[in-house]
């Protein structure tokens, strides 16, 4: 499938919709045609979240749509649209109040997403929405950037190494002027990465790990680094996982997808900040070269890291890139990751957890998260479990003790430890839709990013 977002004035004869929650149908109804209201009777429209209406014209081809928005409306219920719809074209008769126009468009490109890269049969379908008074280019780059974001995730480990992550870093990066490095195998002892090393060196060489950094922007404006997880296939290394546990791990790497994604939509934009992406990436494979439990991995920051288990990988990776960032010192610091199975139990697969302790920054994530429908939820950097992180022989461990239980806490308070000063937070995102139904299909889902998107452009204006 695939949408168009289109200039209204260039398409009168659109096929219109009718969004409407359910305190403005019944004043819609008695203004209607009494036709069109006896058929919505019929149908026992009552305008509940997603429900749809197509009612026929007289000649008995489509002629207009009621789509319920439930009590209050969310923008993102016109993710449903474009699955539901027959192709063709389409305008809203008019905004339902409250609700922003930019963010309906965007949740109905969202809705034409496809991952189809692997069949035969491509979908053919192109389902268009015509609005007014947009910039019709921001709506798109928001949507194309979050597609790819999820292209990326449900690529399967085969086609999405670290050499091919690196060549889509690479691709965006020349796309829009900014200045890329990459730090291969060896080379990441040299250059001081020496936890990203550690985790990435038992792949075969093709697969070998690396740090990629990406730089952007006008030396005067405020740096913002952007650091996310990027493992390719995450085996649990030694300690190894499950089958059923590993089935998923091609979206371990959804952390970088996730950053490159928010980088693209900045750059894009054109938002008066400088970026840093930085995105260790590695395979945490199983060889005779592979980090074992008990190892003691020297990092950048100097600190001693006790490795109690080898499936806690992605802190450790994390932890070289965090002291990256702090090196150039910015004014806020963005981190993401798929890191912790703890944060689903806690919250499931549709509210990623979020931690800083920057209380205008939260604010900020609170407000955006809102305005845009991009739900998130603040969890507490509670010191109480910062000494489970304590290991008798080194200065920190990646696995904590058991007696703290917080999983997803005690994987941000030991991020904390690497993180730069000011401005911080780090998101524990799932980047996966277990359950596919209109608008979201199963696989790979971009969180997060929209939300992100909009403090940096409000913030930074």
């Amino acid at each position: 499938m695939s949408a168009v977002i289109l200039d209204a004035a260039a398409h009168p004869d659109a096929i219109t919709v009718h969004g409407l929650t359910e305190d403005a149908l019944g004043p819609w109804l008695a203004g209607a045609d009494p036709a069109v209201a006896a058929f919505a009777s019929l149908s026992e429209f009552k305008a509940r979240a997603g429900q749809l209406v197509v009612v026929p014209s007289s000649e008995g081809k489509l002629g207009q749509v009621l789509f319920g928005l439930g009590k209050g409306g969310d923008a993102m219920t016109f993710r449903q649209l474009p699955t539901r719809l027959p192709a063709g074209v389409y305008r809203l008769a008019q905004m339902p109040q409250g609700l922003d126009p930019e963010q309906v468009a965007i949740a109905f490109a969202l809705g034409t997403y496809r991952f189809d890269r692997y069949k035969a049969t491509k979908a053919s379908k192109t389902v268009s929405l015509a609005v007014e008074g947009l910039d019709i280019a921001e709506v798109l780059s928001v949507a194309q950037a979050c597609a790819l974001t999820r292209d990326m995730i449900n690529t399967p480990a085969n086609d999405m190494g670290p050499l091919q992550l690196e060549t889509i870093a690479r691709e965006i990066a020349e796309q829009h002027g900014a200045q890329i490095t990459v730090i291969v195998g060896e080379g990441l002892l040299e250059a001081n990465y020496p936890a990203v090393h550690a985790v990435g060196r038992a792949a075969v060489p093709e697969r070998a790990p690396r740090m990629i950094e990406i730089s952007w922007g006008k030396a005067d404006h405020p740096l913002i680094a952007l650091v996310g997880k990027g493992v390719v296939f995450d085996t649990g290394g030694l300690d190894i996982k499950p089958s059923a546990g590993m089935r998923q791990m091609k979206k371990d790497m959804g952390g970088a997808a996730h950053v490159l994604g928010l980088a693209r939509m900045i750059m894009t934009a054109g938002l008066p900040v400088r970026l840093s992406v930085l995105i260790p990436v590695v395979e945490n494979a199983i060889s005779g070269d592979a980090m074992r439990p008990g190892d003691i991995l020297d990092s950048r920051k100097g600190l001693t890291i006790e490795v109690g288990n080898t499936d806690a990988e992605g802190r450790l990776v994390l932890a070289d890139a965090l002291t990256r960032a702090e090196e150039l010192e910015p004014v806020l610091t963005i981190d993401m990751a798929t890191l912790t199975g703890a944060a689903r139990m806690a919250l499931g697969p549709q509210l990623p957890p979020y931690y800083t302790d920057d209380e205008t920054l939260a604010g900020q994530i609170e407000a955006a998260m809102t305005q845009v429908s991009d739900p998130l939820w603040r969890m507490p950097l509670w010191k109480g479990y910062v000494d489970a992180l304590d290991s008798d022989l080194a200065d920190i461990k990646n696995d904590p003790d058991a007696w703290a239980q917080a999983g997803s806490v005690t994987a941000a308070l030991f991020l904390q430890r690497f993180a730069p000063a000011g401005a911080w937070v780090h998101f524990d995102i799932f980047a996966w839709n277990p359950r596919g139904r209109p608008g979201f299909t199963t696989g790979g889902e971009a969180q997060a990013i929209r939300t992100l998107y909009r403090v940096i452009r409000d913030r930074f204006a």
